[in-house]
């Protein structure tokens, strides 16, 4: 196996180099108050144009398959909040309080849209239905996320979801989301036509959210609250989240009854979070010298989902490709 399968991607290495440019070179006064202005623009245009991109009529296509959505929507909006409370007695020894709301937030996101149905597509697996569940995980995501954030945080003990929040959500994602939708006739040819374009907001706007958030943290004194054996405790809780999500969805829809193809799709839309809507949503919910711990867990999910995912979908797909060949191998004897 490739070890390149294992380094990180371009965007990961841009994600990294805006943490480390916030370390050295943190916005401040003027600056910040510029940078943040600019974040919250981007962020209405990433989701006017996730509004303008998302098909009606693959949702429409894909809702027969309502078993299969209800599966990888329980998986996001409810296993997961629920690992994330159920699991505290184990997870919070071995991080800070703060990444731990972090961690709690994460567990509240959306899956990924692209992704999901990239890895989908490359394990054999059920790609309308991936289109489908992705699409309405990321549009429920707007609404649900912050609802069960506020729930979960006060849970935590750390205060709920503020109405200033509440109506942040709504002119900073919904609106311009609906915005998008309404004007989809007009311009949901030219999103679909610009796919690479509309990839470098979305990219773009999460980056400036990053240094934005970094640079408040470490103003902060972000660094000093958090030594190494921090983070380690940090990645293996991920891993722990990651692995838990991966298993019940594999064996869940097994005994669910699904077949491969709908069980790969439940499996990849089901397990992963949306670092694209996680970090924006983030920024109109915590305070600014909350973020980066706010953010991290999310970063670093985000790349092991990516590992992790994809040394998964090839085995998938080399699994369906020996059964077909062995059912073709089988044939010819037959025939002969």
């Amino acid at each position: 196996m490739s070890l390149r399968r294992f380094l990180p991607d371009n965007f990961t290495l841009c994600l990294i180099a805006s943490v480390i440019t916030a370390s050295v070179l943190p916005s401040r006064g003027g600056a910040a108050v510029a940078f943040d202005g600019l974040t919250t623009l981007a962020i209405a245009l990433l989701f006017f144009l996730h509004g303008a991109k998302l098909s009606r009529e693959a949702v429409v296509a894909g809702l027969t398959n309502w078993r299969l959505h209800l599966t990888v929507l329980a998986s996001t909006f409810v296993l997961f909040p629920l690992l994330g409370l159920l699991l505290k007695p184990l997870l919070l020894p071995l991080v800070t309080p703060a990444l731990y709301v972090g961690i709690l937030f994460l567990c509240t996101l959306p899956s990924t849209v692209q992704s999901s149905i990239a890895f989908t597509s490359i394990a054999r697996g059920n790609v309308p239905a991936a289109v489908c569940s992705a699409s309405a995980s990321s549009l429920i995501g707007i609404m649900v996320t912050p609802l069960l954030t506020g729930l979960m945080v006060q849970a935590h003990g750390q205060g709920g979801m503020s109405w200033h929040s509440a109506g942040a959500i709504v002119l900073q994602l919904f609106v311009p989301f609906v915005a998008g939708q309404i004007a989809q006739r007009w311009i949901g040819g030219w999103v679909q036509r610009h796919r690479p374009l509309i990839g470098l907001v979305d990219q773009g706007s999460v980056l400036l959210v990053v240094y934005t958030a970094f640079s408040a943290a470490v103003l902060q004194g972000l660094w000093k609250q958090l030594p190494l054996p921090v983070l380690g405790g940090l990645l293996i809780v991920n891993a722990i989240l990651l692995a838990i999500a991966l298993l019940a969805t594999r064996y869940g829809s097994r005994v669910l009854g699904f077949d491969r193809e709908d069980e790969i799709a439940i499996v990849f839309c089901g397990s992963k979070k949306s670092l694209a809507s996680g970090v924006p949503i983030a920024n109109v919910l915590f305070p600014a010298p909350m973020l980066g711990m706010i953010v991290l867990p999310i970063m670093l999910f985000h790349q092991m989902q990516l590992m992790t995912c994809a040394v998964l979908a090839r085995r998938y797909a080399q699994r369906v490709e020996a059964k077909r060949r062995g059912v073709s191998n089988g044939q010819a004897v037959i025939v002969d």
